[in-house]
């Protein structure tokens, strides 16, 4: 699932970044992409796919395997047998709950993604002198500069992103499948109906986290150049300097990619899942 969520949203992701931490330098999604393309060529749009991918593995393995340890944890909370089907909201919740251990795998790799995809503008803007352009050089600096600690740069900013966007990105997960369902079981719906309903999860989920990712993005981007301010200190210079817009830099491909990564994402999930239960039933 985070495999088929990397290789389908990488690039609006890459120019989402662009335009959080840079929003100066870019009119819009197209100029992004066509300023990054002359730059750097096709290959820049998949910079930093190497941690995505470790990224959206680790998040995601982590993530719906808790899903289902919290499902339980609430099934106990409202007191009901456990092989008792949840409702919407209460999965909403769930999945709030597991997404504060995903951000434990999640924070490191994302703080390296981050960096990779915006070394560029970091070396145009002339806040670093030279740039790391691999994994481990991007590794390296990290651990000589800030020691293991350093790789959790943004954490704060990232569980308040991923605590109350994951309980919309369930919420809307599962409450499409319920309308596409029609008091059929959600089990039986086919891919289009999975890949509709991933896609309005994930929209939900940056709808309504964005601005808060969008710091994250600055302070996990901009602590390369030295000492950065932590989440407050952030937002309110953002906010002062920039205008509140500014925290809405780089909306259109984030949206984009929202609705087509998560779409891939629930759709691998589902038939991954139902693969494995079938190979387990089997024995």
């Amino acid at each position: 699932g985070g495999t088929a969520c990397v290789v389908t949203g990488q690039p609006f992701d890459t120019a989402k970044v662009k335009m959080q931490t840079f929003p100066n330098m870019y009119k819009g999604l197209v100029d992004c992409f066509v300023k990054t393309y002359k730059q750097v060529g096709f290959r820049g749009f998949y910079k930093g796919t190497t941690p995505a991918l470790l990224a959206n593995i680790a998040e995601n393995s982590v993530l719906f395997m808790c899903y289902g340890f919290c499902q339980q944890i609430v099934r106990r909370i409202v007191g009901v047998d456990r092989k008792t089907k949840l409702s919407d909201l209460q999965n909403a919740a769930a999945g709030s709950f597991a997404s504060a251990f995903a951000t434990l795998v999640l924070c490191p790799t994302e703080l390296v993604k981050c960096r990779l995809q915006a070394m560029h503008e970091m070396q145009l803007s002339g806040k670093i002198i030279q740039g790391h352009n691999t994994v481990w050089s991007v590794v390296k600096g990290v651990i000589q500069k800030d020691g293991p600690l350093g790789f959790y740069r943004g954490l704060s900013s990232t569980l308040l992103r991923e605590v109350p966007g994951y309980f919309f990105f369930f919420g809307g997960y599962e409450l499409s499948r319920t309308f596409f369902a029609s008091g059929r079981s959600k089990d039986d719906l086919g891919p289009i109906p999975l890949l509709l309903s991933g896609g309005f999860g994930g929209s939900c989920l940056w709808i309504a986290v964005y601005p808060v990712d969008c710091v994250k993005s600055r302070i996990q981007v901009l602590s390369m150049a030295g000492k950065q301010a932590g989440f407050m200190g952030t937002f309110v210079t953002l906010v002062r300097t920039e205008g509140v817009l500014a925290l809405y830099s780089g909306l259109t491909p984030t949206m984009i990619r929202a609705f087509l990564a998560n779409g891939a994402l629930f759709l691998a999930y589902e038939y991954s899942r139902k693969l494995l239960m079938h190979q387990i039933g089997s024995y």
